[in-house]
């Protein structure tokens, strides 16, 4: 079924005004155009709204039952469309991020704040994951725009860099090598190394990076999130090897954030979209943002 906007839009400006001239001269129309958006619309209908003669307009019976239904209609498309006008132009609504979990939970919200700031009132649903739930959720369109690790290459997916995250070891204020500006990869045959999944990107960067260097490391303890790593390196249970936007130095009490070195290794951390896909206002606005944001880690 399709709805005759412009008929009814018309029908009701001609009631409220009075008259075919004052409402030609409202939309912006001839006389002879506004005749036929109302002709159209009562041949569509079947019915007749108005009766018209050379010196004035009146509703029909049928006419008067339908303006209220008619003034709702119109009011409610004006409303809609200039919403829609509105998130345009102000960036308004609401979106998904999908994000890994180092990045919501540390350095995301300084982002987000700054957001809200310029976009006010618009509504962020955070989906934190792995990187390969991140790109899984950008391509089953469970969200708009993700924070994740550079990894393969996807064609449906377009990424742009936002910064290197160096890994750093981490360590409690009492260890041996708390005290030392740098340490090297040579040195965590001594450690009682809490590492992360081989399922995490972090794992899969520090892996390939060592054994491209001849060097092979193994784990006291394995854990899925750098968070656990983080709270048994605060315990004492052992140190560990992290990005360096896990934890800024002097963030948590007692835990030292060290370099490595020899050689350095980092993980790229990109924002991901899909490449035929159109972002939404909000969305947009925090992609154009981001991109352009200075992170410090």
């Amino acid at each position: 079924m399709k709805i005759d906007f412009d008929g009814i839009q018309a029908f009701v400006v001609i009631a409220e005004l009075g008259g075919f001239s004052k409402a030609a001269e409202h939309l912006h129309l001839t006389q002879t155009a506004l005749t036929r958006r109302i002709q159209k619309l009562e041949s569509y209908l079947g019915l007749k709204l108005l009766d018209r003669t050379t010196r004035y307009v009146e509703l029909t019976a049928v006419g008067r039952d339908f303006l209220p239904q008619a003034r709702a209609i119109v009011s409610e498309v004006t409303r809609s469309i200039e919403g829609l006008k509105d998130m345009s132009r102000l960036s308004h609504g609401s979106f998904t991020l999908a994000c890994v979990p180092t990045m919501a939970a540390h350095i995301l919200p300084e982002f987000i704040s700054k957001y809200a700031e310029i976009c006010p009132g618009n509504r962020i649903r955070l989906l934190d994951g792995t990187s390969y739930e991140v790109r899984n959720a950008l391509l089953n369109n469970f969200a708009e725009l993700g924070i994740c690790i550079q990894g393969e290459h996807n064609p449906e997916l377009a990424e742009i860099h936002l910064f290197d995250d160096r890994l750093m070891f981490f360590c409690r204020d009492s260890h041996p090598f708390s005290n030392r500006r740098s340490v090297t990869w040579s040195d965590m045959s001594e450690a009682d190394l809490i590492v992360v999944s081989n399922m995490m990107a972090t794992r899969v960067v520090m892996d390939y990076q060592l054994a491209k260097k001849g060097i092979r490391l193994n784990g006291a303890y394995e854990v899925q999130h750098h968070a656990t790593a983080i709270s048994l390196v605060a315990a004492g249970v052992g140190c560990a090897i992290l990005p360096a936007s896990t934890l800024e130095e002097g963030d948590r009490q007692g835990v030292r954030r060290i370099p490595l070195v020899s050689p350095v290794v980092t993980r790229k951390v990109v924002l991901s979209r899909r490449k035929k896909s159109t972002l939404s206002p909000a969305a947009n606005a925090f992609f154009n943002l981001l991109r352009n944001f200075s992170f410090k880690v």
